[in-house]
C-alpha cells in the first residue's frame, strides 16, 4: 500500500567528519523537525566551542525557538542566496540518503522514520567517503587533524599567468 502524504527530514552533519549528528522526521515544515535535529547533535555532542551552523535561508532556521536553541556560543552562517552549492556538503548527504539508503515511498510515516534511522545507521558507520579519507562518517568523526581527500581530480587546476607590459 502506497500513502500520499509529504514527510520534511531535517539533517545536521558535521562539515569535518560528514556524521549526521543529529535528524528528524516530521509532517510539516514549522520549526520543530529542524530544532529536534539541532537537539539530538547537541545532546551527542557537547563540545561546542568554535561551532559554525550553516543552513540556506529557510524561516524555520530563523525562529526564535530555533535560534534559542543555538544559543551565543555557536556562530550562525546562511547561504546568500539559497543557492545549492553554497551548501555542498548538505545536497551531497541529501543525494546519498536519497539516491543510495532511501526507498521511495513507505506504508506510514511511522514505517518511513524506522527507515531514515536505519539509513542514517548506514550511513554513519558503513558508508566510507572518499572526501573523507575512505573512513566511514562516525570513524572519522573519532578522529582530529587533517583527513585526506581521495577523490580523483577531473579537471586541471586552473592557472593565472600575468602579462608583462611591453
Amino acid at each position: 500500500m502506497n500513502l500520499d502524504y509529504t514527510a520534511y527530514l531535517s539533517l545536521i552533519t558535521d562539515a569535518y567528519s560528514r556524521k549526521i549528528v543529529g535528524y528528524c522526521l516530521s509532517e510539516d515544515l514549522t520549526a520543530r523537525g529542524p530544532a529536534a535535529a539541532l537537539r539530538m547533535a547537541l545532546r551527542d555532542n557537547p563540545e561546542r566551542d568554535g561551532l559554525i551552523h550553516h543552513s540556506d535561508r529557510g524561516l524555520q532556521y530563523y525562529s526564535s525557538r530555533y535560534m534559542k536553541l543555538i544559543g551565543k556560543r555557536i556562530r550562525v552562517s546562511m547561504s546568500e542566496k539559497s543557492d545549492p552549492l553554497e551548501n555542498a556538503i548538505a545536497e551531497r548527504v541529501n543525494g546519498i540518503l536519497k539516491q543510495e539508503l532511501l526507498r521511495t515511498s513507505f506504508k506510514s510515516f511511522s514505517d518511513a522514520a524506522r527507515q531514515v534511522g536505519q539509513a542514517v545507521n548506514t550511513y554513519n558507520h558503513l558508508r566510507p567517503h572518499l572526501s573523507i579519507d575512505m573512513l566511514t562518517p562516525a570513524e572519522a568523526h573519532a578522529r582530529t587533524g587533517e583527513l585526506k581527500k581521495r577523490w580523483k581530480k577531473y579537471y586541471p587546476a586552473k592557472t593565472f599567468h600575468s602579462q608583462a607590459a611591453a
